[in-house]
């Protein structure tokens, strides 16, 4: 075999990317929260970018805009996207982009201690103080489900075996509360010692033991009999709880098919006395560990406000700035840089964050433009949603709000990424605008989330005691010149938690 080395051309094609391009696709992606914590992270490891005063004068903002162009341009350099073994020189753009405190961090520190601190960022004390008492007023971390378990039965008073079998079986009961993991199982997987007996013991003592009540239970039967029973032993009203336990041990099924004349005829009890138990099974919970755990609501920042002008007769968008801090260079740093006596190592960081610095800045206004734009296609597009409602939306694909705005898609896309709406009509999510859709036997066009809308009226406004088929909800959206398949109506139906017509049906 023959090795030898040689020059050789070759053409291919390779697609650039500016590192600042990277970084303004990842603001225009990020919602508001993100925005958020992004500029409070970058505030944090960006000793060149501060907080803007509002009372900055704007002469001084478009002189300094200026000088940060010229500083900031030297040593900006284009970007390539490739394989760093054929050209490992660009991978540093990647690194400080992905984490720029890594870029800077050592640096900083001996440029700081060398010049006695000269470089500190003004009022970091106060800074410091300030995120002390942040964490300081943070709520702690809720225990888990798990810890919470072990807690109450550590004050369980048993032998040492039935004490490690309870351990070991608190760990396999999930949020829900069950220990769905069957019984060969936990014993292929038993710490030594720990026999089968051992462990049903432990099972039946952690059922009676930990609150709240049906922790431990196999399965739904399980848990709300041992509610039921708990109910039985506490009951101090006189309420007999046998029928509700006949119920649950026999007819669960059935109720969960809402087959109500059947449990009827099996049971001799009326339709109204079935139903008086079924109503009084809603006072046990089927998923009792979630009783512990912490569930916190998701918050859902609006990135716009729509108003309507009656004086215009139209709507318009404002982006909700308020909570988004205005940045500024820190011109202390333009003045260093601009210095001769300064060594390589400190022009270079300085330099280095100073464009990272202004790149934020111009990403986030980039940002903003943006979404306005798509945004203001919306409001003309889907006016008659906000006229009349979610019946009303039209199909409105991103590739034609792309050629409007004369984008890429893919900007379109990561413009209404998680991104929400305060509109006259609640806050919605801004890609709820942008689906397909069908033409109705009128011209018209109409969303698939217009279409599940109307279906969803439909089911409201049947008879319950003789609730719609999907074959007739088919029909039904006919009439309304909506020609659908079955299985779409069925699929729609799930997708809006509407059970079958067979359990809707009130006796």
């Amino acid at each position: 075999m023959r090795i030898d080395t040689g020059q050789y051309l070759r053409i291919d094609q390779r697609m650039k990317l500016a590192p600042r391009m990277i970084q303004s696709m990842e603001i225009l992606q990020l919602p508001a929260l993100g925005l958020e914590e992004r500029i409070e992270q970058e505030l944090t490891n960006n000793p060149t970018l501060e907080l803007r005063e509002p009372d900055d004068d704007d002469q001084d903002r478009d002189q300094q805009q200026a000088q940060e162009q010229r500083d900031a341009s030297e040593g900006e350099r284009e970007l390539v996207v490739k394989d760093e073994s054929v050209d490992p020189s660009h991978t540093d753009d990647f690194e400080r982009l992905s984490n720029i405190s890594e870029a800077y961090g050592e640096a900083w520190e001996a440029n700081n201690y060398e010049t006695g601190g000269s470089y500190q960022r003004a009022a970091a004390s106060e800074e410091g103080d300030k995120k002390l008492d942040a964490m300081a007023n943070t709520a702690a971390r809720a225990m888990s489900l798990t810890d919470q378990l072990l807690a109450q039965w550590g004050l369980v008073e048993t032998t040492t075996e039935i004490d490690r079998a309870g351990q070991y079986l608190i760990g396999f009961i999930d949020d829900d509360g069950y220990l769905r993991t069957d019984t060969q199982s936990l014993l292929d997987q038993a710490p030594p010692g720990i026999t089968q007996e051992h462990l049903e013991q432990a099972q039946a003592l952690l059922q009676h033991s930990l609150e709240p009540v049906g922790i431990g239970a196999c399965n739904l039967r399980e848990c709300l009999l041992l509610q039921i029973d708990a109910k039985a032993r506490a009951a101090t009203d006189g309420h007999d709880p046998q029928f509700e336990r006949l119920l649950v041990d026999q007819f669960l099924k059935d109720i969960e098919a809402n087959r109500l004349p059947r449990i009827a005829k099996a049971t001799d009890h009326t339709i109204d006395q079935i139903k008086s138990a079924i109503l009084g099974l809603r006072r046990y919970h089927p998923h009792p560990g979630r009783l512990l755990i912490e569930d916190r609501p998701r918050i859902i920042r609006p990135d716009a406000i729509i108003e309507y002008d009656e004086d215009e007769d139209r709507y318009t968008a404002r982006l909700t700035y308020e909570r988004v801090p205005n940045l500024q260079i820190n011109r202390r740093y333009l003045k260093i840089i601009r210095e001769q006596n300064i060594d390589r190592q400190t022009r270079q960081f300085i330099g280095n964050n100073l464009r990272s610095a202004r790149w934020l800045i111009d990403a986030i206004q980039q940002r903003h433009s943006t979404m306005l734009r798509v945004i203001n296609v919306v409001l003309d597009a889907q006016r008659e949603y906000f006229d009349q409602g979610t019946q009303h939306l039209k199909p409105l694909p991103m590739t034609l709000v792309a050629d409007q705005l004369g984008i890429h898609v893919a900007t379109v896309s990561r413009a209404v990424s998680e991104k929400y709406l305060e509109t006259p009509r609640g806050i919605v999510p801004l890609r709820m605008f942008f689906s397909g859709g069908t033409e109705t036997e009128s011209g018209d066009h109409m969303s698939w989330t217009a279409i599940q809308a109307k279906l969803e009226q439909i089911i409201n406004e049947e008879d319950k005691s003789n609730p719609l088929s999907d074959d007739q909800l088919v029909e039904k959206l006919k009439e309304r010149g909506i020609d659908i398949a079955r299985r779409t109506v069925a699929k729609y139906r799930k997708q809006l938690n509407v059970p079958t017509a067979r359990q809707r049906k009130q006796y």
